[in-house]
């Protein structure tokens, strides 16, 4: 909505900041705030991680799915791995495990969450446009401001000039002796009150465009100018068209605060939710895969053969007989190598789980509370921001109405003093009038050229603040 700013100077030409002096217009100067204020820098950062929780949550829908991996060495009095036996040899083991899991039924807490997290990051979204607003107006009322103060000096400088042609034309007068020299003195008194003038005039300017390169992010010590428009061409609508209540029916459609606030009252209502189903039994699928080496086992029988053993002796009738058995003995072997290892320890899991919570401390209940107030913190700030908006809507439309009687008074008091200050002057160059009294009506006139472009600035600045409220597009 920054492009609705961009009406304040419209008639100025892109191509005048080109120039030599490379003096910025007023588009310019909001394209650079809006590229590279830290305030708008910072908004675009937060709006970026915001979209990253949404895009997060998201992906939270799918399987998880993890690898563990280890190894090492026991010894001293332990379990041998491959026989389940006590040993104290020295193995080394490694252990291999895939798990995977996934919610089946959470009570939509997931869907929920992704919903409130969508919103927050549309939210986000609207508090960057919000930023670039923001900026874009301060910067626009430096803009502004920097043009009065440079009007002011060129208003100054032409009271300056009148006042030194004075002090020339009573000086002469009073080398010849038709005046008195505290004709002269009190010419040369607003003669320096004129030049302290100009360099008020001056410093303002000089400090508005300080300010306003503050708002662009522009180092201070950097050459820099602004494009002088004539402000009686900006283009203003009436105020009849400018209704308060019509402003304010379309600011709640267009406002970037406003949808901060209807994204945030709709997030905090699915987080009601996902702190609701909190308080049910989740089921969840789970498996796996593991496997695992050991080096204690490192040799495996292959082939095997029957042989007779002698198992004892028989005594019968004081004859002793030997007594044999056939056994089956490994004859050859192979090596358990690692990867035989884990092919023959491999097993794998399924299952179904039921989480049901019991007893937390109460923390699950207590968030699910904490959400439901959050809720209504939510409703209650849409509506406080709501009447604010309307209150200051109705505002602006009450100081756009002081703005422009006071502008038309203005132009009403200029006329009358370069009137009387005409009439002083020829009373004056005729011998009529005391210098003290001429300076009395060039004060007036100067004041009253101030009070002008003072009431004329304001007033095309509170226009436009309503065309801003009222969400008016870009007019060239």
């Amino acid at each position: 909505m920054k492009r609705i700013l961009l009406s304040i100077v419209p008639f100025v030409s892109f191509t005048l900041t080109l120039c030599a002096q490379d003096k910025w217009d007023l588009k310019r100067c909001i394209d650079y705030a809006v590229a590279n204020n830290i305030s708008v820098k910072q908004a675009d950062v937060q709006f970026r991680m915001d979209k990253l929780t949404h895009a997060q949550s998201v992906l939270a829908q799918y399987p998880r799915i993890s690898s563990q991996h280890s190894g090492g060495f026991q010894f001293g009095r332990s379990i041998d791995p491959t026989s389940n036996q006590f040993t104290t040899n020295e193995i080394f083991f490694t252990n291999h495990g895939l798990d995977i899991g996934v919610d089946l039924f959470n009570w939509f807490s997931q869907k929920n969450t992704i919903a409130a997290n969508k919103y927050l990051a549309q939210a986000g979204g609207a508090k960057l446009e919000k930023a670039k607003n923001d900026i874009a107006l301060n910067v626009a009322n430096a803009y502004l401001a920097a043009l009065l103060n440079k009007e002011q000096i060129n208003i100054a400088t032409v009271q300056l000039g009148q006042s030194l042609d004075q002090v020339n034309n009573i000086k002469k007068q009073v080398d010849a002796g038709a005046l008195p020299e505290l004709n002269l003195a009190e010419t040369q008194t607003q003669y320096a009150n004129d030049s302290s003038n100009v360099i008020t005039a001056k410093t303002n300017f000089t400090l508005s465009l300080l300010q306003l390169k503050a708002l662009l992010n522009i180092d201070a010590d950097q050459a820099f100018d602004i494009v002088t428009p004539p402000v009686e061409s900006i283009p203003l609508e009436p105020l009849a068209d400018q209704q308060p209540d019509l402003i304010y029916q379309s600011a709640v459609e267009n406002l970037p605060q406003q949808k901060i606030n209807t994204l945030n009252l709709k997030a905090s209502e699915k987080n009601v939710a996902v702190a609701k189903a909190a308080l049910y039994p989740t089921i969840s699928f789970f498996g796996g895969l593991s496997s695992r080496y050991a080096n204690a086992q490192k040799l495996i029988p292959n082939n095997y053969q029957a042989m007779p053993a002698n198992i004892g002796t028989v005594n019968i009738n004081g004859t002793s007989f030997p007594v044999t058995t056939i056994i089956t003995q490994p004859t050859g072997f192979y090596k358990n190598t690692y990867f035989k290892q884990l092919n023959n320890n491999f097993s794998q899991n399924l299952g179904i789980g039921l989480s049901i919570p019991i007893f937390n401390g109460g923390m699950v209940r207590t968030n699910w509370q904490k959400a439901k107030l959050n809720l209504e913190s939510q409703q209650l700030v849409k509506e406080q921001d709501s009447k604010t908006l309307k209150q200051d809507i109705y505002q602006a439309y009450t100081n756009a109405l002081a703005a422009i009687e006071k502008f038309n008074a203005s132009k009403i008091t200029l006329a009358s003093a370069q009137k009387a200050y005409d009439f002083a002057r020829k009373r004056f160059d005729v011998g009529l009038l005391k210098p003290i009294d001429l300076i009395t009506n060039q004060n007036n006139l100067f004041r009253a050229k101030i009070n002008l472009v003072s009431a004329q600035y304001d007033y095309v600045f509170k226009m436009k603040l309503l065309e801003f409220y009222k969400g008016q597009g870009l007019r060239l």
